[in-house]
C-alpha cells in the first residue's frame, strides 16, 4: 500500500501530495490521528485529506486508515508479521493467506527470468552429464532442500539433500566441474552454508543460491534466485519465506522436466507409479 501511495504522488494535486508525504513519513501515526490533526500537519483542509484517500483508490478516510493499519501492522514477534494477539481465527486465516498471496504475486511480477533460465540450463546440463545436484539447507531451509531432492530424484537426477553442516562441507569437497549445487537460505547469513558454497565454487561446481537480495550468500553463488519477502528472519517464524522457497523449487523442477522431455521422463515416471501401487491401500 505504501508503494502504491508513493507511485501515485506525481499524479496528485500539490495539496494531496502533502497529505501523501505525511502518510509516508509516519504511516503509523497517520492511521491513528484524527482528520483535523492530519489536515493541520499537512497544511491542507480536511476535505483535501479525504480527497487524497479517494485519489489513491480508497472509499474515504476510514477505509484508508483501516487498510493502512493492516499494512503497517508489525504482528506478533516470533509468530507472524500480520497477526495480532487478539485476532479471531477468521482474521488469522485471512491475514496469513493474504500475506502469502501478496508475496507470491510480488515475486511473479519482479522475479528475474534471466536468472531462472541460467539456473535451469545449469541443472539440465548437470543432469545430461550424469553429474551430482545436491541441495543444501539448514533448519526450515533444510526441509526445502529435502523437497528439492525429492522432486529432482523423481526426474532421474543424481541428487541428495544435506542439512548437516559437516556433511555439506564433505559433499562440497568432492564436487567437481559439471556438478551443480543448490543452496537454500532465508537469511543468507548461515555460516555453514556460506562455507559449503565457497568450497563448492572453488572446486568448479556451479552454485545456485536461493536467498534474499543483499545477503552475503546472494553474492557467493554463480546464480542468485532472489527470494525477497517482507518477513523479518530475526523476528518471525519462516512462513512466507519457506513457501516462496518451495515455489522456486517447483518452478525449477517443472522447467527442468520440460527441458528433459516426455520421451525420457514418461517411462521413468510410469514405472515409479506402477512400483508404488503396492505401497498403497486399494
Amino acid at each position: 500500500m505504501l508503494d502504491r501511495i508513493k507511485a501515485s504522488l506525481p499524479s496528485l494535486a500539490p495539496a494531496e501530495q502533502r497529505v501523501g508525504k505525511l502518510c509516508l513519513s509516519d504511516p503509523r501515526a497517520f492511521a491513528k490521528l484524527p482528520v483535523t490533526e492530519l489536515a493541520d500537519r499537512a497544511h491542507v483542509s480536511k476535505p483535501t485529506v479525504v480527497r487524497f484517500c479517494r485519489s489513491v483508490g480508497y472509499d474515504g478516510l476510514s477505509d484508508f486508515k483501516l487498510k493502512l493499519a493492516g499494512t503497517i501492522n508489525e504482528g506478533v514477534p516470533f509468530i507472524h508479521r500480520s497477526v495480532d494477539v487478539d485476532d479471531k481465527i477468521g482474521d488469522v486465516m485471512v491475514k496469513v493467506i493474504d500475506n502469502t498471496v501478496a508475496a507470491f504475486l510480488k515475486y511473479r511480477n519482479e522475479a528475474s527470468t534471466v536468472a531462472m533460465e541460467r539456473a535451469v540450463a545449469a541443472l539440465v546440463q548437470a543432469y545430461q552429464a550424469g553429474r551430482q545436484v545436491p541441495f543444501f539447507g539448514v533448519g526450515n531451509s533444510g526441509i526445502v532442500a529435502q523437497d528439492g531432492q525429492y522432486k529432482f530424484f523423481r526426474l532421474g537426477v543424481n541428487t541428495a539433500a544435506y542439512s548437516d553442516g559437516h556433511m555439506q562441507v564433505l559433499c562440497a569437497s568432492v564436487l567437481r566441474p559439471g556438478d551443480c549445487v543448490v543452496v537454500v537460505s532465508n537469511s543468507g547469513r548461515t555460516r555453514d552454508l556460506m562455507d559449503a558454497c565457497d568450497i563448492a565454487r572453488k572446486n568448479g561446481a556451479t552454485t545456485i543460491v536461493i536467498t534474499a537480495s543483499g545477503s552475503p550468500l546472494a553474492s557467493a553463488g554463480h546464480i542468485h534466485l532472489s527470494a525477497d519477502h517482507p518477513e523479518g528472519f530475526d523476528k518471525y517464524s519462516p512462513m512466507v519465506s519457506r513457501l516462496m522457497h518451495l515455489m522456486i523449487i517447483d518452478i525449477l523442477a517443472t522447467a527442468v522436466a520440460l527441458r528433459i522431455g516426455s520421451p525420457t521422463l514418461q517411462p521413468l515416471l510410469r514405472e515409479m507409479r506402477n512400483n508404488l501401487r503396492s505401497k498403497r491401500y486399494t
